[in-house]
């Protein structure tokens, strides 16, 4: 799922100044310099600066313009995935993000459905110390992203299925080590709150093997993750996903 290694001097650049700008989370508008002034930074002849100035404006991440007042600009960066309201840039990915998160989505309804019939006393404790986790890192967006990801890591091991797990864990691995950013957006504690609510449901419903109730909370779950201003920077195949997909497979089977 990794980026290969840049297969030229101008892509390495291009990855090299995506890097810094989203680890520095400059905003719209911030000034990088004129492209001879950013030849000179990075020692590389006018022809590599040039590629790797195209392949940053086909990534949306940099604009350029001319004149007196000109120069190469930060343009106004997407998030790689809105969850919510929680934006998270990735960079290193060799698929789009909202494809990872998709995946994500359809396997963590899997081992929630899953977690509900197998999960016994001893695997609750690490889901309540993720979700604990969450609560504490709430102001910390990379922090809760990365509790979140903890919260349902528990839940995916309760359900024993090694070569699925197996799968789940190298990809979140993958995701928290190509996250370079995460911000929240205006006005994100109500949504926060609601969150972390709707994953205190989730863990009740495994605990009480209550699948009405985890039908409930996945439902929510999904309904979260999708940024009401713009829904198409969110795992909208979500959505369409049945809150049990268990269920539905053994209803068709027996049908």
């Amino acid at each position: 799922m990794a980026r290969r290694t840049p297969q030229s001097r101008a892509e390495g650049l291009a990855d090299e100044i995506e890097m810094e700008i989203l680890r520095a989370g400059l905003p719209a508008g911030t000034r990088l310099g004129l492209r001879t002034e950013l030849i000179d930074r990075h020692q590389v002849s006018p022809g590599v600066m040039n590629e790797a100035l195209r392949l940053l404006r086909a990534r949306e991440l940099v604009t350029v313009k001319q004149g007196q007042a000109g120069g190469v600009f930060v343009a106004d960066q997407p998030p790689g995935v809105r969850l919510g309201a929680l934006d998270l840039w990735f960079q290193g990915l060799s698929v789009p993000p909202l494809q990872v998160f998709e995946s994500r989505t359809l396997l963590e309804d899997m081992f929630n459905t899953l977690a509900m019939e197998r999960a016994t006393e001893s695997d609750l404790p690490a889901m309540e110390r993720a979700l604990q986790g969450m609560r504490d890192r709430a102001a910390d967006p990379r922090g809760f992203f990365e509790s979140n990801v903890e919260f349902h890591r528990a839940i995916a091991r309760s359900t024993r299925v090694e070569v699925l797990v197996g799968l789940y864990e190298a990809m979140v691995t993958v995701l928290t080590g190509c996250l370079v950013r995460a911000a929240w957006t205006d006005g994100h504690e109500k949504t926060i709150e609601h969150n972390l609510d709707v994953h205190a449901q989730i863990l009740e419903a495994i605990k009480g093997h209550d699948r009405k109730r985890l039908e409930t909370a996945t439902h929510l779950h999904h309904v979260d993750m999708v940024s009401i201003s713009e829904p198409e920077k969110s795992p909208a195949a979500a959505l369409e996903i049945h809150p049990d997909p268990i269920s539905t497979a053994r209803k068709r089977s027996a049908g």
